[in-house]
C-alpha cells in the first residue's frame, strides 16, 4: 500500500500524490463487494473490494493506492474509520482493480 504525500509541482502548485518511495506493508482483511465483467467491446471489467486494516495505518487518502494479488488497485471511497475498543478499532477502504 502506497499513502500519500504533498509535493510541489514544477508550476509551484502544491499537489497530492502517491508516496512510491516509502510502500506500506499491512496486513489487512479483504471483502469483494461487487464486480462486473466486460461482455461487450469497450466495456470495461470493475472489481470492487472493501479492504480493512489496522487503525494505526496512516496517510492513505482517496489518491492511495494498494497492491494485492500481482495487480494495482485505486482507492475509491474516502477511509472509513470505525471505532471500537482497542482490538476492534479498523479503517475500511474499498478499492478498485485497475484496468
Amino acid at each position: 500500500m502506497w499513502a500519500t504525500q504533498e509535493i510541489v509541482d514544477n508550476r509551484g502548485n502544491t499537489v497530492i500524490a502517491v508516496d512510491e518511495d516509502n510502500p506500506i506493508t499491512v496486513r489487512a482483511a479483504f471483502i469483494p463487494q461487487r464486480s462486473g465483467k466486460a461482455e461487450v467491446p469497450g466495456q470495461q471489467q470493475i472489481n470492487v473490494t472493501r479492504m480493512i486494516v489496522d487503525a494505526h495505518v496512516e496517510g492513505v487518502t482517496l489518491w492511495s493506492r494498494v497492491h494485492w494479488q500481482g495487480r494495482m488497485w485505486d482507492v475509491v471511497t474516502p477511509p472509513a474509520y470505525h471505532h471500537g475498543d482497542r482490538r476492534t478499532r479498523h479503517w475500511s477502504i474499498d478499492i478498485r482493480e485497475r484496468p
